[in-house]
């Protein structure tokens, strides 16, 4: 979506009569629902300021369009300043300006060890000085190239009109050094190209790049081809794992992904090169991108030669991977060898890889267990002693079972027994749930794992999210959409028997009135991509880490609103569940640390459901006031 839209002549008269920032954040306010603070306002006054003088070229045409503050599609990102028009062979043309104010900008001091191991690897990052602080960040030019390829991966308007796009960078506060500029370093050479940078001094280069490709006004024609493009379907991790393995980029890693995916490239080199044992441990919340970091890194590093894998202790992703990999060519051995069990490193001698990828790090178990009478040693300490860099994806608040061990606390503790460097990061934007960062806000709040959010209804967001009176009637919904694409499913929360896990039995397990259905097969370990999968109800355990297009969730009599607020009630889960095994009979003993914890696994449960939707989200409640009570906080 567009914020700000006009043409250049109506953007330098609303810079010159000082509207600018006021008209930006009253568009921000009733386009994107979003309040702005002053340093935002200053921003916009500062940078733009600095656009519009760009903008008086006579040349460049009166009639070219100008957008500001454009939200793109899926993601909670935005891109600052397009100018649009026709380039010399009267095609639409778009250059993306990413602006920045810093005035200060250094190498990142743990980059210059790395690039003494390898120069041709170093981390593309910089330190600058903004808003008085330090911070890490992707380089400018890199910023914009990753926003452009994100635009042309998803919008179709892009290949279809065609529309040409270009990017860049303009650091209007900074001057080039004369020698050694951080920004300037031959390892961005590439990205430079891609995508140019331009400083302070640096206003006629700009001038003439824009020249080069807005050689005539549009009238703000390709401007609306961008907001009214189709948007192609996210892509799925697990139908791009075969590519990515191969090779090919199938994900842009964009601004803190990017980040993060460089520190734990540099760690884990270093690690390789000097022996040190080093853990990265990162956090980030559902549709964060942990998944696609990881794989990411998984990638890179074995095609440097390096030994490791990505672990899990939930089945569910790492089924999911290999099948679609065997679909390709890929040899069962090398799958086997690359996609690990947490509980897979009990013999494990010390540092026999050089890295480990965990995800889901927070369902790591206590102890690993290979059968009844193998039982191993913490999940963690096996993996410290297995490895030489360890790196842990983190979400503690997508705790689901009492066996779910894995914490930070832990990990530090561990790290310091080993004597290991640590370092942390965090994965904060969404990219999943429509790129809606509200809905995830609201819906801790809305279960009651956090009390004070911002979001307090769905009334501004685009996410999909609908309660419906009858399970049939959310049937038939996901199924509907998963004729699509066959990335919708049904899942529920664990208050339903499996009466039907010995299959001389064949009764449903799930009965709601007219609605009848069984739980997924225990023989079928890939729900999310299997096409019988829509016949069946799937769990926490064959969802976790995995996501859909679209999600039906049937909430149990385990999750009910009542005295004015959400409860949770341990007794109406099925007695086939595990997943509160050893709480439950501390819990009827009147254990409160007991009680807690069972309410925040039954929480985090549907947490996890109701988030694995990228597209929308979609609820019956058995509940009937629980039901009632979320569709008042759809519009308030």
């Amino acid at each position: 979506m567009l914020v700000y839209t006009g043409d250049k002549q109506q953007f330098i008269h609303d810079v010159h009569t000082n509207t600018i920032d006021r008209k930006i954040e009253d568009l921000m306010a009733s386009k994107l629902h979003k309040r702005v603070g002053s340093s935002e306002r200053q921003s916009w006054i500062n940078s733009l300021t600095h656009m519009q003088n760009i903008l008086l070229d006579p040349e460049i045409p009166h009639d070219a369009g100008v957008a500001i503050e454009f939200a793109i599609p899926n993601t909670s990102k935005r891109v600052d300043f397009i100018l649009s028009g026709f380039d010399g062979k009267n095609r639409h043309s778009a250059v993306i300006i990413e602006l920045k104010q810093w005035s200060e900008v250094f190498p990142l001091i743990s980059v210059d060890q790395l690039l003494l191991v390898d120069p041709e690897t170093e981390i593309k990052h910089v330190r600058t000085y903004l808003g008085g602080g330090k911070h890490k960040a992707v380089h400018p030019s890199y910023q914009a190239w990753s926003y452009r390829s994100f635009i042309s991966d998803y919008n179709s308007s892009i290949e279809e009109i065609p529309i040409v796009l270009q990017s860049c960078a303009y650091l209007h506060n900074y001057y080039k050094k004369d020698k050694d500029d951080p920004l300037l370093m031959p390892y961005f050479k590439e990205v430079l190209e891609e995508s140019p940078l331009f400083c302070r001094s640096d206003a006629d280069r700009l001038c003439s790049f824009i020249k080069k490709y807005i050689r005539k006004g549009d009238s703000k024609q390709t401007l609306y081809h961008i907001e009214n493009g189709k948007i192609r379907p996210s892509k799925s991790l697990q139908d791009s794992l075969d590519a990515m393995l191969k090779g090919k980029r199938e994900f842009v890693l964009i601004d803190e992904q990017k980040i993060v995916y460089e520190q734990i490239l540099s760690f884990s080199r270093m690690s390789f090169s000097d022996g040190k044992k080093r853990v990265f441990l990162v956090k980030g919340g559902p549709g964060t991108g942990k998944t696609v970091v990881a794989i990411n890194v998984l990638v890179k590093l074995s095609n440097e030669g390096q030994v490791c894998a990505y672990v899990t202790k939930n089945s569910a992703p790492r089924n999911v991977f290999e099948q679609r990999l065997k679909e390709g060519d890929f040899k069962k051995k090398n799958i086997s060898a690359l996609f690990k069990s947490s509980s897979a490193f009990i013999d494990s001698e010390s540092n026999d890889f050089g890295t480990l990828i965990v995800d889901e790090a927070h369902r790591l178990n206590r102890r690993s267990q290979l059968g009844p009478r193998i039982t191993g040693d913490d999940q963690i300490k096996e993996i410290f002693n297995a490895t030489v860099c360890s790196v842990f994806f983190i979400d503690e608040d997508q705790r689901v079972t009492a066996k779910d061990y894995g914490d930070r606390e832990k990990i530090l503790y561990w790290a310091d027994q080993y004597g290991a460097e640590v370092q942390e990061g965090e994965l904060v934007s969404q990219f999943r749930c429509n790129g809606s960062d509200g809905y995830l806000s609201w819906l801790d709040g809305v279960l009651g794992i956090q009390r004070e959010t911002a979001n307090l209804t769905l009334e501004d967001s685009d996410y999909d999210f609908r309660v419906l009176d009858d399970p049939v009637e959310l049937k038939m919904l996901i199924e509907e959409k998963n004729n699509i694409d066959n990335k919708a499913r049904l899942v529920a929360g664990y208050c339903w028997e499996w009466i039907s896990k010995h299959r001389s039995n064949t009764d449903d397990d799930i009965i709601i009135g007219d609605f009848s259905m069984r739980w997924n097969l225990s023989s079928d370990q890939t729900f999310a991509i299997s096409k019988s999968s829509i016949r069946q109800v799937g769990c926490i355990h064959t969802t976790q880490g995995l996501e859909f297009s679209y999600v039906g969730v049937i909430i149990g009599d385990d999750l009910r609103y009542e005295n004015g607020e959400v409860t949770t009630d341990f007794t109406k889960r099925a007695k086939s569940d595990k997943s509160l095994h050893g709480l439950i009979g501390k819990a009827k003993k009147g254990d409160i640390q007991a009680e807690k914890d069972i309410d925040i696994i039954i929480r985090n449960t549907y947490r996890t459901l109701m988030s694995r939707g990228m597209k929308g989200c979609y609820i019956y409640c058995t509940d009937k006031a629980l039901a009632q009570y979320l569709r008042s906080r759809i519009i308030g």
